[in-house]
């Protein structure tokens, strides 16, 4: 049995709908368009997917319709890890932020560790918003990936983590490169890497991605997963663009070459404390 270490590939396959779709680039909206990209996606070696709930016209919605559908189609070919995402409007409500926690087949969610301004707009996520959507996912047997933006949400983690919000293991995720929040930068993934508690796992999101050069170093830093898909850049290299699974394709080529390997469905599990 090979000794090398596993790595998970998570694709978070649809952009935004305030994000500018490049030409001839098509994002998919729908279900079921959503979950042929999954399916390919996990053919390719991602082991993760990181999905909104959406209506069928791509708007952020409560109703699990057209998420679930989207789960119904996924789960009939693959056992991909299922993350829902509990991010979203500051707007809306704790409990419509949080509805694909709701749906039973979701074995992870993103959950926030705080606010912090999000190009001309503030990204509110307080502490007793954190303990709210914290406590529906132990309720829900829900693994949160705790999402950083800033240096300082990692105290407030071993703080929420002593209060017994949140259990240990911790599992980190440093989103960098939203304007307003850290820069995607190797010296900020260090910083962040050096901050965290002992025996915690961590991933990397960089949003705005253009190039694979900063994931390689996550993976060489020792991060137990990293992230491609539309959600965070639709770019192969600078003016290469590309379908989700040939990104997820591109991220599992980097993990063989420095020497790991591609976490499958199950291992992704086992990394990550997933139970459900």
């Amino acid at each position: 049995m090979s000794s090398a270490r596993k790595v998970i590939i998570a694709v978070a396959p649809v952009a935004h709908m305030e994000k500018t779709i490049p030409e001839g680039v098509v994002n998919p909206v729908r279900s079921a368009d959503i979950a042929r990209e999954v399916l390919e996606c996990a053919r390719a070696g991602a082991s993760l997917v990181h999905l909104h709930v959406r209506g069928e016209d791509g708007t952020q919605v409560a109703g699990l319709d057209s998420f679930s559908a989207t789960i119904d189609a996924v789960r009939a070919e693959s056992n991909i890890v299922i993350q829902g995402s509990t991010g979203g409007l500051s707007t809306l409500s704790l409990e419509d932020r949080s509805a694909s926690v709701n749906e039973p087949r979701v074995q992870m969610a993103s959950l926030n560790m705080g606010s912090t301004n999000f190009g001309e707009g503030v990204y509110i996520n307080t502490w007793p918003d954190i303990r709210y959507w914290a406590a529906k996912m132990k309720r829900m047997n829900v693994v949160p990936e705790l999402e950083i933006f800033d240096l300082s949400m990692i105290e407030s983690i071993l703080s929420l983590a002593g209060e017994g919000v949140l259990d240990h293991p911790l599992h980190f995720n440093f989103s960098l490169g939203f304007k307003g929040a850290l820069s995607a930068t190797a010296d900020n993934i260090f910083r962040l890497k050096q901050a965290l508690p002992p025996g915690s796992s961590w991933s990397l999101v960089h949003e705005g991605m253009k190039d694979f050069s900063l994931l390689g170093t996550a993976v060489g830093l020792g991060a137990a997963c990293v992230r491609v898909g539309y959600e965070d850049g639709f770019q192969l290299q600078p003016g290469q663009y590309a379908r989700n699974a040939e990104l997820v394709a591109r991220a599992a080529s980097l993990v063989r070459l420095l020497g790991c390997e591609v976490a499958t469905c199950e291992e992704a599990r086992e990394i990550l404390g997933i139970m459900k």
